[in-house]
């Protein structure tokens, strides 16, 4: 089996040396430790990954754990170094990147991936973010579009470079998207969505299904990401409106 093709960031830093004990409470209370955000770097191209390596590095919050070539190697990439981010080429050898996304967000589906592309047309941008996208940056943006993204995704919001017309699309796409989605629910994920239409909160499904109630938010992500939910509500409004309880 041939080894990923993937190059790792700096680690975090050290520990503040001689602090521990009580001084150690009084020294994280006057110097908050600022969390990281831990991105992977996706795209087929040296130049390209080496330039946002830099771009990122200068971004005080912001660590580079490391970079994949393909979408294959991507993939292994986001099993290894769990980042928070995915900055992913669309175009790439072997697995496209909408491809590698959906792989990465059905195993890891709480992992934000942004989309890094050359097209600027309202089409691409609408795939992308059906497939669990949620930011679309294109490669002619400047490079502090790209931290606003990332910070944005990283909220929890959708980001679309500025200068992309966003048409509407038909309406009929989304209902055929819906009911061609749910034949690839797992029983699980329609025992969650039926509750969640039913009102259940997650604590109430974990007890009727016997999960915890970590693992019921899992599902319900993973569900928004197949379905292309923005949110709960957008979710249940979906199953109810397509009937995707049904079996």
């Amino acid at each position: 089996m041939r080894r990923p093709n993937l190059r790792f960031g700096s680690p975090h830093s050290a520990p503040h040396p001689g602090v521990g004990g009580a001084d150690a409470a009084q020294y994280s209370d006057a110097v908050p430790e600022i969390r990281a955000t831990r991105i992977l770097l996706v795209d087929d191209h040296d130049l390209v990954r080496e330039g946002l390596t830099a771009l990122l590095q200068r971004v005080p919050d912001m660590l580079v754990v490391g970079c994949a070539a393909n979408g294959e190697d991507a993939v292994a990439a986001a099993k290894t170094l769990n980042p928070n981010i995915v900055l992913m080429d669309l175009v790439l050898p072997g697995i496209n990147g909408l491809d590698a996304s959906r792989r990465i967000l059905c195993e890891w589906p709480l992992t934000h991936i942004i989309a890094l592309s050359g097209c600027q047309t309202s089409d691409h941008v609408h795939r992308a973010l059906q497939a669990g996208v949620r930011g679309y940056v294109t490669k002619s943006s400047a490079g502090a579009d790209l931290v606003i993204a990332i910070r944005s995704v990283q909220s929890g919001a959708i980001y679309v470079s500025p200068g992309i017309l966003m048409l509407p699309t038909d309406p009929r796409s989304h209902r055929r998207q819906a009911r061609d989605s749910v034949g690839h629910l797992s029983e699980r994920e329609r025992q969650v969505l039926s509750s969640l239409v039913d009102g259940l909160s997650s604590a109430a499904i974990g007890r009727q299904l016997s999960l915890s109630p970590k693992s019921v938010d899992t599902y319900r992500h993973r569900l928004m990401v197949k379905l292309g939910a923005a949110n709960r509500s957008a979710l249940i409004r979906m199953a109810l409106e397509y009937h995707l309880t049904v079996v």
